[in-house]
């Protein structure tokens, strides 16, 4: 058999076994208790506690009566089982929403205005529904101003570029980054940077600027050659990927305190996921992820439920692949992975999905603040303005009304300390329809978690 077919067969393999897994584990994640979900591994099954996020590996005789009192949906019984067991505990998390937290990263809407005309874009192909603009040199200071204003010394904060497409205001975007650590000098706080952007307008001497600031730069790349060109035209209708592929190669050669990776957001139009981040990593990128449109502003594009369930079987293809990777010790940087396995061996345990409203906000080009980027010109975000600062009324009514304990169905599932209740902006707009495909890939990972602690426990040091 040639390389080629050898290469083919596998890739056939793996995702015969990614869709048997898949089916096994859409089953297995519904959610039957607020309070526990089994999981089975190679050994004993895993009970997991949903209040404080944590994994016991049970006998075989104490799976059966919790199989039998979630059968019976005896919740009373569930909790007293806890009880025998000691693994109950006061409850971690109450209905008392976060009020009035510092700030501690800002995204900049640096440029309301992008080159390319992606149909799905929730900012409108760039503009955010609104005249395009660049964000001035003075709004800039003012944001990070904002963001320093009452650290401390030795603390951290992050400042994050977006767009539309942020290389159109380079300008702005380097005196910002050199007024923030400069700034942040002087105070003794460290200032993180991150970037997100379409690749097109790179210039060879914007890898040194990044390296020389250790920016976290993100490619938004989704798939490979025409898949991505379909979906990420410039506004002309002409391809993108080659483009873009010839100008991240500094980037990709340079980094080292810069880190390079890409974001693919997956659509029915680019499922081939274990082909396209085993191209991608192979191509030098620090780390690579997928999230599925859920929302766009056109309508265009948007995951079905179908399309969900097709998508969990290539991330499991994906996880498969880490998961070889892992246990042969090389690095595999698939980043939901890596995240997911993270969180799951802390015991991640959040009523917010991200710090949205909170610790996070965004600032538009004329100095808007909002809940975090993709609420800029929505009043459903709205959080004040520089000139003012963050309204303390609009902030804590929105984190009362976003606390996890106030969503449904999440007050019945048994993944919502891990998941928070789901990306703020797609949950308003469309709707809680990707709860499946979260839970399945959250059971996934905890199986992943088990067999990668027992064969690598390396990798978690």
């Amino acid at each position: 058999m040639s390389p080629a077919a050898t290469l083919h067969s596998g890739a056939d393999s793996l995702a015969i076994i990614a869709g048997e897994l898949a089916s096994h584990i859409n089953k297995k994640s519904t959610p039957r208790s607020p309070q526990v979900h089994l999981v089975p591994t190679a050994g004993d099954t895993q009970l997991f506690v949903v209040n404080g996020s944590r994994l016991h590996n049970i006998p075989p005789a104490i799976e059966a009566r919790m199989q039998q009192l979630l059968e019976l949906q005896d919740e009373a019984g569930i909790a007293g089982e806890l009880i025998s067991l000691g693994l109950d505990m006061p409850v971690l998390i109450n209905d008392e929403p976060l009020k009035s937290p510092k700030t501690y990263a800002l995204s900049l809407a640096i440029a309301q205005k992008c080159n390319m005309g992606c149909t799905y874009c929730y900012a409108d192909q760039g503009d955010f529904g609104g005249p395009t603009k660049n964000m001035t040199a003075n709004i800039a200071r003012q944001s990070i101003d904002l963001l320093l204003k009452d650290c401390i010394p030795g603390s951290k904060v992050q400042v994050t570029f977006l767009g539309g497409e942020p290389l159109i205001n380079r300008k702005a975007l380097r005196d910002a980054t050199v007024y923030a650590f400069e700034q942040g000098r002087q105070k003794d706080v460290q200032v993180n940077f991150s970037l997100t952007t379409n690749g097109t307008l790179l210039k060879e001497d914007d890898a040194a600027f990044f390296e020389a600031y250790g920016f976290a730069v993100t490619i938004s790349l989704d798939g490979i050659g025409n898949q991505h060109d379909q979906l990420r035209p410039l506004k002309n209708g002409a391809g993108t990927y080659q483009q873009i592929i010839e100008k991240i190669r500094p980037l990709l050669a340079t980094q080292r305190r810069m880190q390079v990776s890409a974001r693919v957001t997956v659509t029915p139009a680019n499922m081939e996921l274990a082909k396209t981040l085993q191209e991608f990593i192979d191509m030098g990128f620090h780390s690579v992820g997928f999230s599925p449109l859920l929302r766009s502003s056109s309508g265009k594009g948007e995951m079905s439920k179908d399309d969900l369930e097709q998508m969990l079987q290539g991330m499991i293809a994906c996880g498969l692949l880490f998961e070889q990777h892992v246990i042969m010790g090389k690095r595999f940087p698939f980043l939901n992975m890596v995240n997911a396995l993270k969180e799951i061996a802390k015991g991640t345990h959040r009523p917010y999905p991200c710090g949205a409203g909170a610790g996070y906000m965004g600032v538009s080009a004329d100095g808007e603040l909002s809940a975090c980027h993709r609420f800029v010109n929505e009043p459903a975000g709205h959080m004040g303005d520089l000139l003012n600062g963050i309204n303390p009324t609009l902030q804590n009514n929105w984190l009362a009304s976003r606390h996890v304990h106030n969503q449904e169905p999440c007050s019945r599932c048994w993944a919502r300390y891990l998941c928070g209740g789901g990306c703020h902006h797609e949950v308003l707009e469309r709707g809680r329809n990707a709860c499946d495909y979260i839970r399945g890939w959250l059971h996934y990972t905890i199986q992943a978690h088990e067999r990668i602690a027992r064969m690598a426990p390396h990798w978690y040091k």
